[in-house]
């Protein structure tokens, strides 16, 4: 029986049928988690000790377990300042590169420049856009530069998301829960009943996807 792919959660512990991609942080590290993250998230930088989660970080980048750097990414409305969001994402980045993992990016209201650094750092490692909300010129720039998008909490509140949803091709999304409450099977119901397809067939799309992005498959 297929799993069901949770690519975006902060609990630690889930139901039998579901394989989730833990977040951690450096400073906020669990042993012992089958699949997870691990990530620089723009709210929490340390100016004094962003470089040693870094440090941190790497060397959990040879661990089986870890799948993807992040979240990191950029966002437009909180006092970090700008200059110090794009460097610490920028060496997240690089060791993503290095390493060969995909990105989970945190972006608020800067898609274009995420967009832009992508181009320069040539990136190609997949990158995924969790927690999506915007509209479908948005989703399809995203997807026009080669990214994947995760919905989850937005997909269960906003029906204007259907149509950008059902815009997505289906090799390019994810589903997720983050910090909600509702379970991955809502999220993956409500996905059904928008594409008008089963649970299983929405599984078995989402395994493909992640079999590719996350196992070179």
């Amino acid at each position: 029986m297929m799993e069901y792919f949770n690519l975006h959660t902060h609990q630690l512990e889930h139901p039998e049928g579901v394989t989730a991609l833990v977040n951690l942080y450096p400073w906020e590290f669990h042993e012992g988690l089958p699949c997870y993250s691990i990530g620089i998230h723009p709210w929490y930088i340390d100016m004094g000790k962003w470089r040693e989660h870094l440090g941190f970080m790497e060397t959990k980048m040879s661990d089986p377990a870890c799948l993807a750097v992040g979240e990191c990414g950029l966002d437009k409305r909180i006092d970090i300042p700008w200059e110090l969001q794009v460097e610490v994402f920028e060496a997240q980045i690089q060791m993503a590169e290095r390493f060969q993992k995909p990105l989970v990016i945190h972006c608020v209201g800067a898609y274009s420049e995420l967009i832009a650094l992508k181009k320069k750092h040539r990136i190609g490692v997949p990158v995924i856009l969790h927690g999506f909300s915007k509209n479908k010129q948005v989703a399809q720039e995203l997807i026009k530069a080669g990214c994947y998008v995760s919905f989850g909490k937005y997909l269960l509140r906003n029906p204007e998301l259907k149509e950008v949803f059902l815009s997505i091709p289906s090799d390019h999304y994810f589903l997720e829960t983050d910090t909600m409450e509702e379970t991955i099977e809502e999220v993956y119901f409500k996905a059904a009943a928008y594409k008008s397809e089963s649970i299983d067939s929405i599984k078995m799309q989402i395994n493909t996807t992640f079999a590719a992005v996350f196992l070179n498959r």
